[in-house]
């Protein structure tokens, strides 16, 4: 079924694989011996790559979304050519190297996204591929194929098993993405043993009615899996899922088939002897054959000569449409077309009041024109967030330069295309649901804050204020979750400026991912804010109203809650105590801010400070000190009229006054 210097090849990702893990006494070799005749076949014979230059746009997307099996991508990069030396390899999972237990973005040249959490790659990868058909129907003119690629995803049964995957996989059949093409390592093995004693449906039948091209081959059989590869390249109108049955840790004599090779080195005596029956030399250690490395490192030359091909297409291209290509070699950059922010828009307080919901999506269609790659939608709640691009077609399988995705009621499936998309490159993704379902998504949007991309949230329905709905659509404790991950910004504006200001912020920050809690409710626009907040909003917190000399109480509030802290200060004016009024709109902007900046905003000496969230207080603390208080909602909601709930729970003037009073003695 292969030649012997195909089995050389096949065996040396074996033994690299096993060797990393050995040496590691750490790793998962079970997987990369079972899929490493597959991969070679894929990234030997179809995988359009540049080792030469990972950023390349036009590559092939390849991901390990079974991220356990980390050596066999570790094995590929450097056995093609990567940037990643053999001595990476033997410091598998140690400190500091290249090579960490799972495949991680933006450490490792050549890895496309971090996968490890099961189900996470898999979700990517239809980003990935919504990204290349919408820029390839937006950019690409006849005779310039300018985004033409594949996204090719190695998944396992684990994966199959994630709830993420009926979500990804069900919206990636009913768009009809012909360029995903994604192996499936049925090996019947997961941690605890045989899957027959968890996972026993019909896998292909259930990818079949999803609308997926399935496939079943021997996943030993290189030219059953190239035939397969090719018969799914020329699928176009049905994305493809290859299942390749084979055997975890191949080749070994006593961990072959079990749950023993999946997550644990062999053993040194058991590496001995699969060396053996691979016919391997049985001491050699991380032994890679020139025959076998001559083989693979052909990729660098292809790679080089496919990237040579396009750029002179590229080239062609900017000579044809010369705006078109400074454009996408802008947003390539991760880079705003120059002016865009002129298109943001500016309220009045006559403009008012309005939701903070619906200002964002006044942001949105005001900048749609100048970034075209804007693109994004909600979880079935459109017209709740003001998501939708309105003259804007949908992103369906037939129009798919639509700008408006409709993700369904999918929203952990939402936040992993999201990534995917961001990750591909030249795109501005964005979704949308109520804060509350901020929980379905919180997987990808940790790992969105660990791997830098630019994504925008749009949580609308940001506090037990939206009312009849109840406590389980009531966010209470979210704003403290959310602003638990490290490197996520978490923007509640008070305003429909700070809420552009919250949007310009989202989008220019190029490193990582911003979420914007919204308000369901009216509310009056600040004649602050109207020139403000522009600068302002971006420092995290700052002065909205001051009195007359040194004030005696600082008042801290955010999105809602800032109305309320206004009409408390005029009150407690008429008492003849000056209160400080802080807008903070974001704890992470402010905490980045100078320490000068952050004590003028917070005197040291002025220790009366009183905190107002419609939510828990947990971590308020921080800002008021041990001598301050704050005004939050340490329990769940309860359904009525959101201005019963004001009254009910203590959010009014009068308490705030009263809590001021006492701070003061």
């Amino acid at each position: 079924m292969s030649n012997d210097l195909d089995q050389l090849c096949v065996n040396t990702i074996r033994t690299l694989a096993m060797d990393g893990v050995q040496k590691a006494r750490a790793g998962h070799p079970g997987m990369p011996m079972g899929m490493a005749d597959a991969a070679f076949v894929l990234w030997t014979r179809f995988l359009k790559h540049s080792p030469a230059n990972p950023e390349w746009p036009d590559r092939d997307r390849f991901i390990l979304s079974a991220g356990h099996g980390s050596m066999l991508l570790y094995a590929l990069l450097h056995l093609t050519g990567y940037d990643l030396p053999l001595e990476q390899l033997q410091s598998f999972r140690q400190w500091g190297s290249l090579t960490p237990g799972h495949p991680e973005y933006g450490l490792t040249p050549g890895v496309e996204t971090t996968t490890g959490p099961l189900g996470q790659g898999f979700a990517n990868g239809v980003g990935m591929a919504i990204a290349e058909r919408f820029l390839a129907a937006t950019f690409n003119q006849p005779g310039f194929p300018v985004f033409d690629h594949y996204t090719y995803a190695i998944v396992s049964d684990g994966e199959l098993m994630e709830g993420i995957s009926h979500e990804a996989a069900s919206l990636a059949g009913h768009l009809g993405l012909g360029k995903i093409i994604y192996l499936y390592d049925d090996n019947e093995i997961s941690i605890e043993g045989s899957t027959d004693i968890t996972f026993t449906e019909d896998v292909p039948a259930r990818f079949r009615s999803y609308g997926w091209h399935v496939l079943e081959v021997d996943g030993h059989d290189l030219e059953a899996v190239d035939g397969a590869i090719r018969a799914a390249q020329a699928e176009t109108e049905r994305p493809s899922l290859i299942a390749c049955h084979t055997h975890i840790a191949y080749g070994s004599p006593n961990k072959q088939d079990t749950a023993g090779a999946h997550g644990a080195p062999l053993g040194e005596e058991e590496v001995r002897l699969t060396k053996e029956a691979l016919g391997w030399p049985p001491d050699a250690q991380f032994l890679i054959p020139e025959e076998s490395l001559a083989v693979f490192r052909q990729a660098v030359d292809q790679g080089q000569n496919a990237e040579t091909e396009w750029r002179q297409v590229f080239e062609n291209y900017r000579s044809a449409y010369p705006e078109q290509a400074a454009l996408l070699e802008t947003l390539w950059a991760g880079e705003l077309p120059e002016g865009w922010e002129n298109e943001l828009p500016v309220f009045e307080p006559g403009d008012g009041p309005l939701a903070t919901r619906a200002a964002s999506g006044a942001v949105l269609n005001a900048v749609a024109a100048v970034l075209p790659t804007l693109v994004g939608g909600s979880a079935d709640l459109a017209p709740s967030n003001n998501t939708l691009l309105r003259g804007y077609a949908d992103f369906q399988a037939d129009t798919p330069a639509g700008r408006n995705l409709r993700f369904g009621v999918r929203e952990h499936g939402m936040g992993s295309l999201l990534n995917g998309m961001a990750l591909h490159g030249a795109m501005l993704p964005y979704g949308g649901t109520f804060l509350v379902f901020s929980d379905y998504m919180r997987p990808p949007v940790r790992l969105a804050a660990l791997m830098d991309p630019r994504v925008v949230y749009v949580w609308t329905h940001d506090s037990v204020w939206l009312g009849e709905d109840g406590p389980t659509h009531q966010p209470v404790e979210h704003l403290a979750a959310l602003r638990a991950i490290p490197n996520l910004v978490v923007i509640r504006p008070a305003d429909a400026n700070e809420t552009v200001a919250a949007w310009r912020i989202a989008l220019e920050r190029s490193e990582g991912p911003t979420a914007l809690c919204l308000t369901r409710q009216k509310m009056a626009i600040l004649p602050e804010t109207a020139s403000a907040a522009s600068e302002t909003v971006a420092r995290g917190a700052y002065i909205l109203a001051d009195g007359p000399g040194a004030p005696n109480v600082i008042i801290i509030a955010t999105g809602s809650e800032v109305h309320l802290a206004l009409e408390a200060r005029e009150a407690l004016a008429a008492k003849d105590i000056s209160a400080r009024v802080v807008s903070m709109p974001s704890w992470e902007l402010f905490d980045a801010q100078p320490a000068s900046y952050r004590d003028a905003v917070l005197p040291p000496d002025v220790t009366a400070r009183l905190a107002i969230e419609a939510g828990v207080t947990q971590g308020w603390a921080k800002y008021t000190g041990l001598a301050g208080d704050v005004l939050g909602l340490d329990r769940f909601g309860a359904s009525a009229p959101y201005k019963a709930l004001v009254q009910n729970f203590g959010f009014t003037a009068e308490a705030v006054v009263a809590r001021v009073l006492q701070l003061l003695g």
